[in-house]
């Protein structure tokens, strides 16, 4: 391909910029308190002034948004500037091939894969921006019945639910709107078992709730919860174990646990996800786009747990531009997952993605703009602490 060939995808400058929003209450897990949300956006500019936006991971540590943020400054960034790509999925293979001895020298491979992965979303917005279509249907030219001529939607559940005051944080969550649920647990089994009995009495016994321990138990406190969760008939059971336990304990859990289990937000790297659908543990396969892989790499992981049976979840925490890249993937590929949607008031969500799309009796509605089909809304730049270009 030459220069001048306008299929290709020539990058004339990178931008990434790091915002901190505070909040009032904190976001808890099992493993870390967040007291404040960050944000990693990257807007990839090319030679013809057309714009695509993306988002990388960056909640832990603390330090981690702007440590991402210099990794595409000083690295990522200049790489894509060095010559012209055929589309979205070369210029990631190219990233993630320079970047790989750097991963194993630096033993980063987490924080480098995270940046890959914004650049490439905002490279495949990029891509459908200047086709004129929707990222939804950019990624899959045979979308799934789900979509309609005015766009598509899938359900969606609130997500991030905190052990304290868990009710009246889905209270909340199901006057906005939605009609499915994730607790997190992994705070002591009496509070774990309380809050979920709680939701469930509140809501009903046919409103899916799905519970995240965030890799809290050795196998056999798993299995041991497993158990308890069940009488309270929870969708899944997230991250039970840590992600790296050896497959025999995964596959002990999976045929002691009467829940499904669910996970794929710490995984990474195709062979990972192939090894966790072939050993057959995880009925819920949930990559993280903006974790590893961007578009390019989960497209492929979704569509083979699909084929295998699985259900594709994607995991997302984040800001808003991330958000609507795990929702366009999954109406691109379809089947019958849900998009998780965190809870907790979070301006980055809304603010990096405007117009916000609705949530329609509990379905996240996607429209035909081009690409992610949204922009920052100018009032989030207060939040912006840190500006970096290449």
């Amino acid at each position: 391909m030459t220069v001048e060939d306008d299929r290709g995808i020539r990058i004339a400058r990178v931008e990434v910029t790091v915002y901190r929003a505070p909040v009032e209450t904190p976001v808890v897990n099992a493993f870390g308190t967040m007291t404040d949300r960050p944000a990693v956006i990257v807007k990839v500019i090319d030679r013809d002034g057309a714009q695509g936006l993306g988002e990388a991971w960056c909640n832990f540590p603390t330090c981690g948004a702007e440590h991402r943020a210099r990794l595409i400054e000083t690295f990522l960034g200049p790489l894509l500037l060095e010559q012209a790509f055929d589309s979205p999925d070369h210029a990631y293979r190219h990233l993630s091939g320079r970047a790989h001895r750097l991963a194993l020298q630096a033993a980063e491979p987490g924080p480098l894969a995270q940046a890959i992965a914004g650049l490439d979303i905002a490279l495949s917005d990029l891509a459908a921006r200047r086709a004129g279509r929707p990222l939804w249907a950019w990624l899959s030219p045979e979308a799934p019945a789900r979509v309609s001529g005015t766009g598509a939607s899938m359900p969606a559940y609130a997500s991030g639910i905190n052990p304290g005051g868990a009710v009246e944080q889905a209270v909340g969550a199901w006057d906005a709107g939605f009609r499915a649920f994730k607790l997190k647990i992994g705070f002591g089994s009496e509070r774990d078992l309380a809050n979920l009995a709680a939701l469930r009495e509140m809501l009903g016994g046919e409103v899916p709730i799905a519970v995240d321990a965030n890799q809290a138990w050795d196998l056999d406190e798993a299995v041991r919860m497993s158990r308890a969760l069940a009488e309270h008939g929870p969708h899944w059971l997230e991250e039970p174990l840590a992600v790296d336990r050896p497959d025999e304990e995964w596959l002990r859990l999976a045929q002691a646990s009467p829940v499904p289990l669910a996970g794929g937000e710490n995984l990474r790297g195709r062979a990972a996800f192939d090894r966790a659908v072939r050993l057959g543990a995880l009925r819920v396969l949930q990559p993280d786009v903006a974790k590893w892989g961007g578009l390019s790499g989960c497209i492929g992981v979704a569509r083979a747990a699909l084929a295998a049976g699985r259900r594709y979840c994607p995991h997302y925490l984040g800001g808003g531009i991330g958000l609507l890249a795990s929702a366009h993937l999954l109406a691109a590929v379809g089947g019958d997952g849900m998009l998780e949607v965190d809870s907790n008031p979070n301006p980055l969500r809304e603010g990096l993605a405007a117009p916000f799309p609705e949530l329609r009796d509990g379905r996240f509605v996607l429209g035909d703009a081009p690409g992610l089909g949204v922009e920052p809304d100018p009032e989030v730049e207060r939040f912006a602490v840190l500006r970096l270009a290449v």
